[in-house]
């Protein structure tokens, strides 16, 4: 089993910024892509970021040149540092990562973490 812990969330003013942190644990084999989703109230679980395990990134466009994610393989985790915070970005921000497991005959799955609440209020 994989288990998936984000941290980092928090309440912050229009154009400030928050680091979010990813942590993937269990039995694991590989981890291929890893990503940050988010979900605001009444809408529809959003693609943020993604990252693959050689590094290559993939933004939604409402947060290019404001967030950048990065993964570090040696301890499985992914971030995702957050700048210039709009209210827009006000949303619960889950972690996702597509892992191998051991015995998995490098077959990936998806795991979700719980999510982390993310608030951009004056």
């Amino acid at each position: 089993q994989v288990q998936l812990v984000e941290s980092g969330g928090g309440l912050v003013q229009p154009g400030g910024s928050l680091r979010l942190s990813c942590a993937a644990s269990g039995s694991i084999f590989k981890i291929y892509a890893m990503g940050w989703y988010r979900q605001a109230p009444g809408k529809q679980r959003e693609l943020v970021a993604a990252i693959t395990s050689g590094g290559s990134t993939n933004y939604a466009d409402s947060v290019k040149g404001r967030f950048t994610i990065s993964r570090d393989n040696a301890k499985n985790k992914v971030y995702l540092q957050m700048s210039s915070l709009e209210f827009e970005d006000t949303a619960v921000y889950y972690c996702n990562a597509a892992v191998a497991a051991y015995g998995s005959n490098w077959r990936s799955t998806d795991y979700w973490g719980q999510g982390t609440q993310v608030t951009v209020s004056s």
